[in-house]
């Protein structure tokens, strides 16, 4: 029998012959001119793989570039990994105890790090033209497979001790490492070929740590200035001084804590601290005499209705009467709302909200007026009145949550002084380890794929393919008004990942195996494979998780 010595390859309905086991890099750098940003993975028959991997069968392939969400993933991680290399270069292994990638700022990375060393804007600076010259040598990310066990004592070897603890949990029998020239890591996702096409980004000292700044996603050539959060940022370090107290930063020591029988205490001790956050907001509002509207905005997901009623609950106890209203139910009729570029309704655009009824109805209930608040009808798509007109007397203050609340635009007829903006995110402050972050995107569309399939029998595909638009809403019309807060408040729960891993895992395995959608699927599935999962029976009724994962008392 005659061996195979080529390999049909469909490339944009192009078919061509390849020599068998020819790399798929080979071919990438072949068809690079079709493309205007770096290609960095390939799709083999829908199958996402690496570009030192070789074709060895007959396939269609098509090629994912840094401009897309995969693409800017495997830049960031062969980034860190650059970083890293650099890092323990500059100080000697013997002298670094630590370097963790903390958080995302906009569009860089807060890093933080332990050790015997000072670092100084100098030495900063010489990392980054190791980090130059790595680049410029363009060195391959060597790959290799070993056993779970040999890397639980490797990773001990190294003193990466979040990565031998989140080894032990491991089902899986093997691991795959990444080296760079001698200096080995592990990585949840795949890296790019080589460091050569790392070639955009840039350092800074900020704050007690440093940030590794990189591009942006829809520009992936150019490194923007990066332009202090520092709201968010006091509000991630908070959230992480929480999670140190409690010894749980990472995946590994969270799974301990379930294994040891330890999650009900967790629990009580997270909610805990939550609510005396919740209850600090409320007396900050009490002692501002003239503030009558408190409004609530934050990503999808975020938990801002539970937050509201929650807080409704502590302006009481601080004397106040608080009334909630949900801009949502100022929806225009669903015919006359605008869409987006796909052709879909874009519900995240301002001009989806009757803007001018809602000025006339928040300055009339100020006044002393009664209002027949509308209710919108999302099955109909339709606003509708009960006729039940509501009245506040001096008292009242209005509690508003809706995805607009920080932009004035929303509000214009209401006086500045008179309105206290709070922005409310799910931030999430676990990491898988200390080099593999968890971004927080990632917690709220879990937690939306648990409540959507839960509430609207969406299916976990649906809610995926969604998301990008939901992202780009975001990106429009949330995060750039989110410094204008008065407070910022981490709806994120350590222990939460655990819980919707039970939830999740169902509805991901449903997503058909041959949509576009099924490549996140697989992704996250592999996400969740590194938690052990609880039930939600511990977990309070008035907790935020509950508004997702149903049985809220709200």
């Amino acid at each position: 029998m005659e061996t195979k010595q080529t390999v049909k390859v469909k490339i944009n309905e192009c078919e061509k012959e390849y020599p068998i086991n020819t790399r798929l890099l080979d071919i990438a750098i072949e068809h690079q001119k079709d493309y205007d940003n770096d290609i960095i993975l390939a799709l083999e028959n829908d199958k996402l793989r690496e570009l030192f991997k070789v074709v060895d069968k007959d396939c269609t392939i098509s090629f994912v570039t840094t401009a897309e969400d995969a693409g800017h993933k495997t830049y960031t991680r062969g980034m860190i990994l650059v970083l890293l290399k650099a890092f323990y270069a500059e100080f000697g292994n013997e002298n670094v105890k630590k370097v963790t990638v903390e958080y995302s700022l906009g569009n860089a990375l807060y890093c933080d790090y332990e050790g015997d060393f000072d670092l100084t804007k100098e030495r900063l600076e010489s990392i980054k033209g190791r980090m130059q010259e790595l680049i410029k040598k363009d060195l391959p990310f060597d790959k290799r497979s070993i056993g779970t066990d040999d890397a639980i004592e490797l990773f001990a070897n190294y003193k990466m001790y979040d990565k031998e603890k989140l080894f032990k949990y491991r089902r899986v029998s093997r691991a795959n490492i990444y080296s760079l020239d001698g200096f080995e890591d592990y990585y949840y996702g795949y890296m790019p070929p080589s460091t050569g096409m790392l070639k955009y980004f840039d350092l800074s000292l900020y704050e007690d740590g440093f940030i590794l700044i990189l591009p942006r996603k829809n520009n992936p050539t150019t490194v923007e200035p990066f332009i202090p959060q520092k709201k968010l940022y006091m509000t991630l370090r908070e959230s992480n001084q929480w999670s140190k107290m409690l010894e749980i930063e990472n995946v590994g020591a969270l799974n301990d804590l379930i294994s040891e029988g330890k999650f009900n205490e967790l629990v009580l001790v997270q909610e805990a601290l939550q609510e005396k956050k919740i209850s600090n907001i409320a007396e900050a509002i009490k002692k501002e005499k003239d503030k009558k509207f408190i409004m609530i905005a934050g990503p999808s997901s975020s938990g801002k209705t539970t937050f509201s009623h929650r807080l409704s609950v502590q302006l009481k106890t601080h004397g106040m009467k608080p009334y909630p209203i949900a801009v949502d139910n100022y929806f225009i009729n669903r015919d006359d709302t605008p869409k987006d570029k796909d052709g879909n309704y874009n519900f995240e655009s301002l001009q989806a909200i009757d803007i001018e009824q809602f000025n006339k109805d928040m300055t009339d209930l100020m006044n002393g007026k009664a209002v027949d608040l509308p209710i919108y009808n999302f099955i109909t798509g339709r606003r509708e009145y009960k006729g039940n007109p509501v009245t506040i007397g001096n008292d009242g203050i209005l509690v508003i949550e809706g995805i607009h609340c920080l932009n004035d635009a929303l509000s214009y007829s209401l006086p500045r002084e008179s309105k206290y903006k709070i922005y409310i995110s799910a931030l999430t402050q676990l990491n898988i380890d200390e080099h593999n972050r968890i971004p927080t995107t990632d917690g709220r569309l879990l937690r939306r794929m648990v409540r959507d399939a839960r509430t609207r029998g969406a299916s976990a595909q649906d809610t995926i393919a969604m998301w990008p638009s939901v992202r780009r809403g975001e990106e429009e019309n949330i995060f750039p008004f989110q410094e204008d807060a008065d407070i910022m408040f981490n709806s994120a729960l350590i222990y939460e990942l655990a819980v919707l891993k039970t939830y999740a895992e169902p509805v991901l395995f449903g997503v058909d195996r041959k949509s576009k959608e099924f490549l996140e699927a697989k992704r996250l599935l592999k996400f969740l494979d590194y938690f052990i999962g609880v039930p939600s029976d511990m977990v309070p009724k008035n907790s935020i998780l509950k508004e997702f994962v149903g049985g809220s008392c709200f």
